[in-house]
């Protein structure tokens, strides 16, 4: 007889952890714990491990608030990571162990939040299901523009007549490693300017993650005359890419070098035979819950809408 067990992560599972995210059907770089402990002064950790007869079958990146457990906040996408091989009934019978498991430790309500379903093309919605038959709600969505880079590309005509006429301009694109051009006289400038607020990374932070796994996170530049215009930071992670920050100066904003940049970069990664391109949300606290203008630019841009859900299940 099968019998599972669910556990709270310790430091002494760091190892363990790992490993099950590099086999994973569904794991990504921002699972390993290097990522997810470089803000854990931020969150309280309440990861999870399930073992089915002593045996590791899935794991579930999790924090803490008052009585109530979100698969991680502080990660872009997150949800129950397992192996190829385990079976829908399987992930039905580990997602009730780990209510169970919640309710004992007295928790009120858990938030789910599964990875875009264009990240896997194997799908990876079963949990989803489950927690619908098990009266969960779906709290909200946010439309998540992602451009299919195995498709015919559908760049607007505006925006490659431009990207032509910008490639006459003299304009240098790099890859650097140092966070400190585009953090300190584009990025941070620019969110401090336009909306009040701060990256969600510091440039320490980045810096040290960067360092850390230096093949999904990587710094594009567009310079011109030696001053940095514009940049995108991309976080790479098996076939998807996906542009974690994008922001230009008022300089860059009259030659269009966020554009240029960003038509580069999907002709680069469809060369390299990379899946989809992901841009993110265009969320905004206003009445449609949008912003109308980064809606269109991403859509111009050949992307197209792949909706993030966050469900609520009351214990």
């Amino acid at each position: 007889m099968k019998h599972y067990t669910v556990k709270k992560y310790r430091e002494n599972d760091y190892a363990l952890w790992n490993d099950f995210i590099a086999q994973a059907k569904n794991g990504a770089f921002l699972f390993h714990r290097d990522f997810m402990e470089y803000h854990q002064d931020r969150f309280e950790d309440f990861s999870l491990l399930i073992f089915e007869n002593e045996k590791l079958k899935a794991i579930l990146p999790a924090n803490k608030t008052a009585d109530a457990v979100y698969s991680h906040q502080g990660l872009t996408y997150g949800g129950l990571v397992f192996l190829e091989k385990l079976k829908a009934a399987k992930i039905e019978i580990i997602l009730d162990e780990i209510l169970n498991f919640l309710k004992t430790n007295n928790i009120k309500n858990f938030y789910y939040r599964p990875i875009p379903g264009f990240y896997l093309a194997k799908g990876n919605q079963e949990v989803d299901f489950f927690l619908f038959k098990r009266n969960a709600v779906l709290e909200r969505k946010e439309m998540n523009l992602a451009l299919n880079l195995q498709l015919p590309l559908c760049v607007s005509k505006s925006k490659m007549k431009h990207f032509r006429r910008i490639e006459n301009l003299d304009l240098d694109i790099v890859e650097e490693t140092d966070f400190t051009p585009f953090w300190d006289e584009v990025l941070s400038p620019r969110l401090s300017e336009k909306f009040n607020i701060n990256p969600v990374h510091s440039k320490q932070e980045i810096t040290l993650l960067q360092n850390r796994f230096p093949k999904n996170i990587r710094q594009f530049s567009v310079y011109q005359e030696d001053k940095i215009i514009a940049g995108v930071t991309i976080f790479e992670s098996n076939g998807v890419v996906k542009s974690q920050y994008g922001a230009t100066s008022k300089k860059g904003e009259e030659v269009r070098a966020l554009d240029f940049l960003f038509i580069h970069l999907i002709l680069k990664f469809k060369r390299e035979g990379k899946h989809f391109f992901d841009m993110g949300v265009v969320t905004e606290k206003n009445e449609k819950g949008y912003n109308p203008g980064l809606l269109q630019q991403k859509e111009e841009l050949g992307c197209s809408v792949y909706n993030q859900d966050f469900y609520k299940l009351t214990l």
